[in-house]
């Protein structure tokens, strides 16, 4: 079977940075402001319906011969028939005028491609919009040699199922527009000398929690309608992922358009447990998905170890700032996780962490009605396991939406087991999580009066939430999420959500053979 054809682009991606180009071609996007300024520079250049007789826009190209193909933006017609090759190029970053390396290579496979057809190439120019200047590239036969040593190059790099280590104290990567995503520093356990910025910085998480509501889409708003309530109209575009909460109507059209901006769609129960979710077909690292289920063993128990460990000392550092004394019990069970033997020993220690654990917490409660002896999820036996029902399926939501961001698949677990089909990967992953983001909100919204004792109602032997205690626990758990840390590994501040997603990706390292362990995220 014929091998599939090379786009020219990921050959530039692979003169700018192989571990780029690895990561473009496995699925990997960004919407950074850098890539919206290159779209925009390339709008009018990209149209075919623009062209003209002696300026075509937009023109197909193809090498039988090189295997790649590609589109260039604007061939100028001379009078003699002879080509001009023009290149659209935005500059917000650098903003100067200078010819960069990929862009010569892309200029000259581009010449190539239109000399094999036949036709006569004259001269290369690029032309940087921001600046209204046209820079000329010379097309001689070294640039044609390197070129052809790109293609080669890039196959090479593509055709593994491990991705190249990233640039080493490279100037590129502090503007480059996948510095999020490729995370070199943080790859290197070390500190970076970039602060990471969230991937959408408007983007914001839409509940829908009034039971009977309805979304629809309408001229790029997402329109709520609920009984007794006021219409709410929000941007489609500000909206990073979305949480339906019982009884909730979404119009199909809603769906697919959420979808196909790569936004993820959870679905709750009243209760708090997650019954479904949705995201788009085009999702990144696929082949990282079945490596994910090749895992060997030592590997696995490896992962598992560190994050129970960082679970069981998150939850000693909170009893901490309320000043329990189980905290130095929980530091010992800590200690024993990292060395247990097995998955059977490490939840059992797990178990013996919670029985101390949660009594404890029940004494950081102020309410006489907030108490708890014990975990119970569904039923929940009192009101403050019901509202960690609801604290815990909002984390899960969260931590679901990083792990597929990153293209991993949820049920692919180290510890926990899909069976019934849980997503075992998110369950591992919100395991370091629960103290510092669900437990601190359930804590906050109780010990403060936003969820009171009537904000619960008792069905037989199991508590749950009023529709205005969840909306009041919903708020609580979004100042958590979205309030900002420093990072205990890397030192930059990044809000929860974010982190949630640079833990999953360290995940995806492990995954891919990139990283030799997991590192989690541990309270000081």
């Amino acid at each position: 079977m014929e091998s599939e054809p090379l786009p020219i682009s990921l050959v530039c991606h692979h003169v700018f940075c192989p571990r780029r180009a690895w990561l473009e071609v496995h699925g990997e996007r960004t919407d950074t402001a850098q890539m919206a300024h290159g779209v925009a520079a390339h709008e009018q250049a990209h149209d075919e319906a623009t062209s003209r007789r002696r300026r075509l826009h937009a023109v197909e190209l193809c090498s039988q011969t090189l295997g790649i193909v590609g589109r260039c933006d604007t061939v100028e017609v001379d009078d003699d028939g002879s080509l001009t090759l023009v290149e659209h190029k935005a500059t917000p970053v650098r903003r100067s005028a200078r010819v960069t390396d990929a862009q010569r290579v892309q200029l000259a496979l581009q010449a190539l491609c239109l000399r094999e057809a036949g036709h006569r190439v004259r001269a290369a120019e690029v032309y940087f919009s921001t600046l209204r200047r046209r820079v000329a590239v010379e097309l001689d036969s070294e640039l044609s040699d390197l070129a052809h040593s790109h293609v080669t190059a890039t196959r090479s790099v593509l055709s593994s199922l491990t991705p190249p280590p990233p640039l080493e104290d490279d100037p590129r990567c502090g503007w480059c527009s996948h510095v999020g995503i490729c995370l070199p520093d943080e790859h290197r356990q070390r500190v970076p000398a970039r602060r990471i910025g969230v991937a959408d910085p408007t983007g914001q998480v839409l509940h829908l929690s009034s039971p009977g509501a309805r979304a629809s889409l309408s001229r790029g708003q997402i329109k709520i309608r609920a009984a007794g309530q006021e219409q709410v109209e929000v941007p489609i575009g500000h909206v990073s992922g979305l949480i339906a909460h019982s009884n909730v109507d979404l119009s199909s059209a809603l769906v697919r358009e959420l979808l196909d901006r790569g936004v993820t769609i959870v679905w709750c129960t009243w209760s708090g447990r997650v019954v479904g979710w949705a995201t788009g077909a085009d999702g990144p690292n696929g082949d990282a998905r079945a490596l994910q289920h090749r895992l060997s063993e030592p590997v696995c128990l490896r992962a598992a170890r560190a994050m129970i460990a960082a679970k069981i000392r998150n939850q000693a550092a909170l009893l901490r700032r309320h000043l329990s004394p189980q905290r130095e019990a929980l530091r010992s069970l800590a200690r024993q996780a990292l060395a247990a033997p097995d998955a059977s020993s490490l939840l059992g220690l797990e178990g013996r962490a919670a029985a101390i654990y949660f009594p404890a917490l029940s004494d950081a409660l102020n309410p006489d009605w907030a108490r708890i002896e014990r975990r119970s999820a569904h039923p929940a036996h009192d009101p403050v396991n019901a509202a960690l029902n609801v604290a815990y399926s909002l984390l899960l939501a969260d931590v679901l939406r990083a792990v597929v961001a990153c293209g991993l698949d949820p049920h692919g677990g180290v510890l926990h087991s899909p069976i019934r089909n849980k997503p075992a990967l998110a369950l591992d992953l919100m395991e370091e999580l629960r103290a510092p983001v669900a437990d601190s909100a359930v804590l906050w919204a109780i010990n403060n009066g936003e969820v009171r004792a009537r904000d619960f109602r008792r069905d037989l032997d199991a508590f749950r939430m009023t529709p205005r205690g969840r909306r009041a626990l919903i708020a609580a758990y979004e100042r958590r999420a979205t309030a900002e840390l420093r990072h205990p590994h890397f030192g930059y501040r990044v809000t929860w959500r974010r982190a949630m997603e640079v833990q999953a990706r360290l995940l995806l390292a492990l995954v891919v053979g990139e990283a030799p362990s997991y590192r989690p995220i541990e309270l000081r």
